[in-house]
């Protein structure tokens, strides 16, 4: 640990954010490997000026400093115990971009897909595209050479950068590119430069003799960038020695890339299915022969593990015939003809090899073509998960990353799979296999639990027999994923002893004490040190009493924890567009706020590594306290980390110490506050009209007096409306035109918005269905416990989840849905009940329970679905936000049918995450202005683009009152919308109403 003196130095020197604290340097302790090594410090650059500080700190303190991009290295490259400098926040810059030359200046944090969002335009990619892309910074990029699906077309990162600048580990500036070796530069870097050109010529022969002639090969230095192609068909350039250097050589500050054309968006993908796996790769060979983009293969255990996560079960039913052994996703992208022409000789070159469907082939050989690009897209994004997919089995044991990406030449790929595949066995594990079957490079994790140390020497063993098997194929260890801890030490069998003797000389010419990022490439630790794994020797958790259930995760190593390590660190949670996870990651940029950093402190809090009760500290408190509760990480995350459970169970815990906080307590109380809250309405509207009064509550209760609270409404809905006309319950569906269901009426509805209700109400009627209300015992109001969950009081949740039960299980049993309309009430009876009472009885529920637009999407696509709507309406675009839940359950399509019910509408789902309010988040004084910025992020600005005649609609009551404070516009409910357009157009206030602002 550094001194206080020295660490106020760096707090002096650095304008950027310097962290000592044990919860943040536990964040960046990891990265997407098995290694963890808690760090001196970390350090977050504002600028160039930043870095340069920082590295001038180390050398005075004799630390090592270690550059970080999205920390998505698979073999540790990024962590150490010195300081850790994160580039992904601030040096995120585009600084040039030549259209005309297809180049472009780039600062090494900036990601790979927002790069390609801000190229597009103009018609331009950086096409190495990994499937990290998403999170994956251009430094670590480079940092690993990364390659790509489709570099059998664009090569690796180091075919597509130019030249590099930045900082040598003396503090000297360089600026590396092509270079004449027989005019060397007159700088102060001429003879370090000369010395390198030396030692290529020196061992040239050595080069050629020892390197693998494969593409994916990523190992040790690249010193054969320091030999003169033997053609003369280019200069020397001293940038590609650097990339994949892992940051032991320089720091990158600046990188000058190559530009391509954007591939035609006239693609075919031809999945090519094989009945055994060992055909697939016999098969590939001849696939590549082709000339395809890429040739991706996806086996049956991938298969098997994706259909169990909803984002991609719907997908693989698109495209997946019969129970093949393997999938080779073969993509062409060369134009609508001559892609006509590649796939017919694909379907030629299958049917040659005994593959065809219905062309006497076995039954589950053959080529589905895929036409549409919506479903090529969401293949590529499965494909894209492959990794995550894997780690996303809930037992003891996980596939490991340290044999994931070694490359082999085509032609041995069948005997080398045939034979790992026989170690894995010898060793008791299996292994999964996807990815690059194109390049010889298959990702494959035996499966171990690393807790154990039986394991751990399985592990090893492993490791030795299959890299031995590498070198007698002449292929390479690393093929992709580079180095880092993992690989290192198997230099010397792999190169030979004269070429490590030639990277421990190329790392002592650059960095002569060993600053930058020590242990990796050269002078590596065994990659079996417990010491600096994840799970070290005594790695344990004390057991304690959960509110939630988690024996869904036991096998995965003890309930709460076991659920906690899911989280495998492969930072999909930082991705900037698309989706809704990670909302505030998204707006703070800050390591802490992304489910990733979540996890992280959770799991070293639980296991006793942070200290005494961390999970009780102000520490754990500020790193959840920007968990918004969207729930799309259960979504998104593809190992299922469901941050929102999480972090109501540790609400629980602390409330079972600490108690529960009065302005919580509060909110959750909110169900039983009906009679009080319209009592006290003419008070909140004057609140919501008076800043004096607003600043008060601010000051009493932490209500930010920038937003405008809701008001319990004196026309509130009663459950009388639905039962005066409904039919009791029977243990029999009543013979009705179209059926019988209930309506859930949530908290928000009932008290503030009751037109709601009565919308839904008036539009099931109308479309001829019975409706039954909600009837609870003693006459409160049903309630799902929402509001307690979200202040962790869970045994409370638990009491409103049993009252509920109580009451829907009857109509469950009779064959009658529970419809809803507010996401994240109905959503809780299929989520949160599951766990709060789990059993059939609450899985029944689970069952029955249906939002109001999937009800509608479901009963009109069987054709029950009759509402007499006036068929005069304009046609009209409806712009439709989802609630996170609504995108976390995966209902939108429903949504989107649903809305198309009506006449003379378009439906277009705006492109939004999380609008920002998540309950009561966005009402803080101290969450106010983080939840504005993640409506401004999307949602918004779309709002705002839209036609003042176009429908916005937002099934959240939370998300309308967002949009209202932030554009003054109304949102309405889809039943609003629905019960406008009745062809009598009848009132939607009902009896006795007022307007809603009173």
């Amino acid at each position: 640990m550094l001194d206080e003196t020295a660490r106020a130095r760096l707090r002096r020197d650095i304008e950027g954010e310097v962290h000592f604290d044990a919860f943040t340097r536990g964040r960046y302790a990891t990265d997407a490997s098995i290694y963890q090594i808690m760090p001196a410090g970390v350090v977050i650059p504002r600028h160039d000026r930043d870095v340069a500080a920082a590295l001038d700190m180390a050398r005075g303190m004799n630390l090592p400093l270690t550059m970080r991009g999205g920390g998505t290295s698979q073999c540790g490259q990024t962590v150490n115990h010195g300081l850790i400098v994160d580039c992904s926040r601030h040096l995120t810059g585009l600084l040039e971009l030549d259209v005309a030359g297809r180049r472009a200046v780039v600062e090494p944090g900036i990601v790979l897909d927002e790069l390609n969002r801000l190229l597009k335009p103009h018609g331009l990619w950086f096409p190495v595209d990994i499937s990290t892309g998403s999170r994956a910074t251009l430094g670590g990029m480079v940092g690993n050479n990364s390659c790509g699906s489709r570099s059998l077309r664009y090569g690796t990162t180091r075919d597509n950068v130019l030249s590099l600048s930045g900082l040598l580990a003396d503090g000297s500036a360089f600026d590396f590119g092509a270079l004449d070796p027989d005019r060397l530069p007159g700088d102060r870097h001429s003879g370090m430069v000369e010395h390198l050109l030396d030692l290529g010529r020196r061992e040239a022969g050595e080069i050629e003799a020892r390197f693998p002639k494969v593409q994916r090969r990523v190992g040790g230095y690249n010193i054969d960038a320091l030999v003169p192609p033997a053609d003369g068909a280019g200069p020397v350039n001293l940038a590609h020695l650097l990339i994949g250097s892992e940051g032991t050589l320089a720091i990158t500050t600046r990188i000058e890339i190559r530009l391509s054309p954007l591939p035609s968006s006239e693609k075919v993908l031809g999945v090519c299915h094989f009945p055994d796996f060992r055909s697939a790769m016999e098969a590939a060979r001849h696939l590549v022969a082709l000339g395809p983009t890429s040739v991706e293969l996806v086996d049956a255990t991938m298969i098997g593990l994706a259909r169990s996560i909803p984002m991609f079960a719907r997908t693989l039913d698109a495209f997946v015939r019969g129970t093949p052994a393997a999938l080779l996703l073969v993509e062409f992208a060369e134009g609508a003809e001559e892609n006509r022409r590649r796939v017919t000789a694909l379907h030629d070159t299958m049917a040659d090899l005994g593959f065809g469907f219905g062309k006497g082939g076995p039954a589950e050989g053959g080529v589905v073509e895929v036409h549409d690009p919506a479903l090529a897209a969401d293949i590529a994004e499965l494909r894209k998960a492959g990794l995550n997919i894997m780690m996303s089995m809930k037992e003891a044991g996980k596939p490991v990353s340290f044999v994931e990406d070694c490359a082999v030449p085509l032609e041995h790929l069948a005997d080398y799979t045939d034979r790992l595949t026989a170690i894995f066995r010898a060793h008791g594990t299996e292994g999964t296999w996807y990815a690059h079957a194109s390049e010889g490079c298959l990702h494959v994790r035996p499966v171990l639990n690393l807790k154990l140390d039986q394991d751990v020497r399985k592990m090893r063993a492993i490791a030795e027999a299959a890299f031995d098997m590498v070198r007698e194929f002449k292929g390479s260890h690393s093929g992709e994923h580079g180095d880092g801890i993992v690989r290192s030490e198997f230099h010397t069998k792999m190169f030979g002893q004269p070429i490590v003797k030639a990277f421990e000389e190329v790392k002592r010419t650059f960095d002569p004490e060993g600053r930058l990022n020590p242990g990796k490439i050269t002078a590596a630790p065994p990659m079996d040190d417990r010491s600096l794994m994840r799970y070290p020797p005594g790695y344990a958790v004390a057991e304690i009493a959960t509110g939630h259930d988690w024996s869904a995760w036991t096998g995965a190593g003890g309930g709460l924890q076991g659920a906690v390590e899911m989280c495998n660190n492969n930072g999909a949670c930082r991705k900037l567009k698309g989706g809704v996870m990670c909302p505030s990651y998204r707006v703070t940029r800050n390591e802490r706020d992304v489910t990733r950093g979540r996890a992280n402190t959770l799991r070293l809090a639980l296991s006793g590594q942070l200290g005494r009760d961390a999970l009780f500290s102000d520490e754990m408190a500020e790193t959840l306290k920007l968990c918004v509760g969207c729930k799309a990480c259960q979504r998104e995350c593809p190992t299922g980390v469901d941050m929102a459970r999480m972090k109501t169970e540790v609400l629980y815990q602390r409330s079972k110490r600490m108690g529960v906080k009065p302005r919580d307590r509060l909110i959750a109380e909110l169900p039983r506050m009906g009679r009080l809250g319209v009592a006290l309405g003419g008070l909140v509207r004057l609140r919501n009209r008076l800043p004096l009064l607003a600043r008060a509550g601010e000051g009493l209760l932490g209500l930010a007096r920038a937003r405008s609270l809701p008001v319990f409404r004196r026309d509130h809905f009663r459950d009388a409306d639905v039962s005066a006309a409904a039919p009791a319950p029977t243990d029999a569906p009543t013979d009705a035109p179209a059926g019988e269901l209930v309506l859930f009426v949530d908290t928000f509805g009932r008290w503030m918005e009751p037109e709601l209700p009565r919308a839904a109400l008036k539009v099931l009627r109308a479309a001829g269905y019975v409706v039954h209300a909600a009837t609870p015992e003693g006459g409160r109001p049903l309630c799902c416990g929402r509001t307690y969950l979200a202040a962790g009081m869970i045994d409370r949740a638990r009491d409103e989840a049993r009252r509920t039960l109580r009451a829907l299980l009857p109509h469950i049993r009779a064959g009658r849905p529970i419809v809803g309309l507010e996401p994240s009430c109905l959503l809780t009876l299929r989520d949160e009940f599951l766990t709060l009472l789990p059993g059939e009885e609450a899985e029944a529920l689970a069952g029955g329970a249906l939002l109001f637009e999937e009800f509608v999407a479901r009963e009109a696509e069987a054709g029950r679905f009759r509402l007499p709507l006036r068929q005069d309406a304009p046609r009209r675009v409806a712009h439709i936000h989802g609630h996170c839940h609504q995108k976390a359950a995966g209902t939108m399509a429903a949504v989107k049918t649903a809305a198309e019910v009506v006449p003379g509408v378009e439906a277009r789902i705006i492109d939004s995450g999380c609008c920002g309010m998540a309950g009561a988040f966005g009402y803080g004084a101290e969450t106010f202005e983080v939840s504005r910025r993640m409506a401004e992020l999307d949602l918004l600005p779309a709002v705002r683009a839209a036609d003042e005649a176009d429908l916005l609609i937002a099934a959240g009551t939370s998300c309308r009152h967002q949009i209202a404070d932030g554009t003054e516009r109304r949102a309405r409910h889809l039943a609003e919308v629905m019960a406008d357009l009745l062809a009598e157009a009848p009132e939607t206030t009902g009896p006795g109403a007022t307007d809603p602002g009173e």
